[in-house]
């Protein structure tokens, strides 16, 4: 199956596309586990004489880790760079930089703000460009939720997954990701931050091809009320810090806790893109008790990751 030539946006990909992203990351993750459970070597050849940088503008654990070790453990090389060490902070263009880095790496993974950013670095450049996150959009973190739900649940149809609080970037992406591969998703959010009014019409617009529910309430127990999933992420992301106060006293409805989760199916597993903030966004009883997938779902991120830089870097013509 041929893939975009970039991966910006969750919407970048068919719901096909997403599940074959979906089989190679099972398939990574049951390589590993194999050969760490035989002591052997866990390169691959797969990235072999490649190099991928890793622009990150913005603090990260996760993706930048899961990334360097996604990289290295395909057989390439990874370049993990930091803004203040590229020319973007003394005025060369986002897009002038892109067109650079193309004549020297493979491909580039980017964690930046301004989806606009990001279209046009990928514009500049010559080679796959990964969205690592944006002020819109997270669609890498996406295609590990969908891989740990179906590791639970089997599979898509006839289930839903509730998210609970802020509609920000990864509410995005679970909205567009959800409707792909036709798992209803049920948004509970504060009044005046729900997603973007342009991905919830999109996402509606694929759902209704799909068979999908796409749901968006201010009522966090109407949105979670028989889900097979409860997801929520913190109150405050990078760049709101000067309105954390204000959201830790209007989230408090949105917290999840066991009564919140009570509404959920008895199966109901509880996912968090991480750090979490315990007694914030969610109780400690929700997050170390047994619904808890959020370490397995980290853990998910490398599988993604080589998944997405397989199927951006690996074309057909060459694996024939």
């Amino acid at each position: 199956m041929t893939f975009p030539d970039d991966f910006l946006s969750v919407d970048d990909l068919t719901g096909g596309q997403l599940l074959t992203l979906l089989d190679t990351a099972d398939r990574a993750k049951a390589d590993r586990a194999r050969r760490m459970a035989c002591g052997s070597d866990l390169a691959h050849d797969v990235l072999r004489g490649r190099t991928v940088a890793l622009v990150f503008e913005k603090p990260s654990t996760r993706t930048r880790v899961s990334f360097q070790v996604a990289v290295t453990e395909l057989g390439g090389q990874p370049l993990p760079l930091s803004s203040a060490e590229l020319q973007l902070g003394r005025g060369e263009t986002i897009g002038d930089t892109g067109a650079v880095l193309s004549r020297y790496v493979h491909a580039v993974v980017v964690r930046t703000f301004g989806q606009d950013r990001l279209q046009e670095l990928a514009e500049g450049a010559g080679i796959p460009v990964v969205n690592a996150l944006t002020d819109l959009e997270h669609p890498c973190q996406a295609v590990s939720d969908l891989q740990t739900f179906r590791e639970v649940h089997g599979g898509f149809t006839g289930r839903t997954l509730a998210y609970v609080g802020d509609g920000n970037n990864v509410a995005n992406s679970l909205l567009l990701a959800g409707a792909k591969v036709g798992l209803s998703v049920h948004v509970g959010h504060p009044d005046g931050h729900g997603p973007a009014a342009d991905v919830l019409a999109r996402a509606r617009t694929i759902a209704d091809d799909t068979g999908a529910k796409i749901e968006v309430t201010t009522d966090p127990n109407e949105a979670v009320a028989g889900a097979d999933a409860v997801y929520t992420d913190v109150w405050a992301s990078m760049g709101q810090e000067v309105e954390a106060e204000d959201r830790a006293r209007r989230f408090v409805p949105y917290r999840v806790t066991p009564e919140l989760m009570a509404n959920a199916a008895a199966d109901a597993i509880f996912l968090h893109c991480l750090p979490a903030h315990r007694g914030e966004e969610v109780s400690a009883e929700v997050m170390d008790g047994p619904s808890s997938r959020v370490f397995d779902q980290a853990e998910n991120r490398l599988h993604a990751q080589k998944a997405v830089l397989t199927a951006l870097l690996v074309r057909e013509s060459e694996a024939a």
